[in-house]
């Protein structure tokens, strides 16, 4: 053990940044636009054309937000050919967006993530969970992906992408593994505390002390978080059809209890692994592109 959270090296709470092209070309007479979302843990780029995913980037937020935003956009043009002289409109959203400098706007992330939903599910979709790195929201929506109402949680990291990457942390074990391994156990325990990360770290630990293995420690604090989810979208109203955004849209053991809780099925979960295939981590992003693309021809009609 080397330094907290880590064992030869290896960091379990970061999560994987990573770069994707989808498979189309673009042309000069094309219009581009972008959103840059900048969130409190992860920032994302989406580059659209006339409208279309094209390519989009996923990094770790730092502690500047500016730099954030042109770090994770010049991620999302790598490879493209496209300079951001070809982007005609940007929208930046997310915890840090008004720390976007070259945005020409900036939108709530709750407004960005109901469009970005609705553009990688469908117009089908009405209740969207975003599970960012500090706060959940849950949001419902209409056919067009317009925002009718929502609901956030209390200002405190318990329950989010960031106290998971606490409980990585602390278990040893890589973030993206947590949702499954949570999963391996007999019979479900008891939730541990989700209100506050620190306690709920203190609780673990004693669980941990107590013989509690790591699968279940993690099954009572992913349960406890669905609990704390699904609360949260009884009270904004669920309403068929629910998809699940952020990063913690891939966590499985997550997701798949909100669905018992709730005695629902979320849409299929885009493989996001497949060249072809969007992501709902980059939700915001992509919302923010499609407004900017709106938004540019709105301001060509005046």
């Amino acid at each position: 053990m080397t330094e907290a959270g880590t064992v030869k090296g290896q960091e379990f709470w970061r999560w994987q940044e990573y770069h994707r092209i989808m498979p189309k070309k673009w042309t000069n007479k094309d219009l581009i636009t972008a959103g840059v979302d900048v969130g409190s843990v992860g920032s994302k780029a989406a580059i659209m054309v006339n409208g279309e995913a094209y390519s989009w980037g996923i990094t770790r937020t730092g502690s500047n937000s500016p730099e954030s935003a042109t770090k994770a956009l010049s991620y999302a043009l790598e490879g493209t050919g496209l300079k951001a002289s070809d982007i005609k409109y940007i929208v930046g959203t997310g915890y840090g967006r008004v720390n976007v400098p070259m945005a020409n706007k900036a939108i709530t992330e709750i407004a960005c993530h109901a469009k970005g939903a609705n553009y990688i599910w469908g117009p089908t979709v009405r209740t969207v969970l975003d599970v960012g790195g500090q706060d959940i929201k849950a949001i419902r929506i209409d056919e067009t992906g317009r925002v009718t109402s929502f609901l956030m949680n209390d200002k405190c990291a318990a329950g989010t992408g960031r106290g998971m990457e606490v409980f990585a942390d602390l278990l040893q074990i890589p973030i993206e593994d947590i949702g499954g391994i949570s999963l391996k156990v007999e019979k479900e325990p008891e939730p541990v505390s989700c209100t506050c990360v620190a306690f709920a770290k203190t609780e673990a630990m004693g669980l941990l002390r107590k013989g509690w293995t790591k699968e279940k420690v993690l099954a009572a604090y992913t349960r406890a978080m669905a609990v704390r989810m699904a609360n949260l979208i009884n009270r904004v109203g669920l309403e068929k059809e629910l998809v699940v955004t952020g990063g913690q849209s891939k966590n499985i053991g997550i997701v798949s209890r909100i669905e018992v809780i709730l005695g629902v099925k979320c849409l299929p979960m885009p493989n996001w692994r497949d060249e072809g295939s969007l992501d709902p981590m980059v939700a915001g992003a992509l919302g923010a592109a499609l407004f900017a693309k709106a938004l540019y021809e709105k301001a060509q009609k005046a």
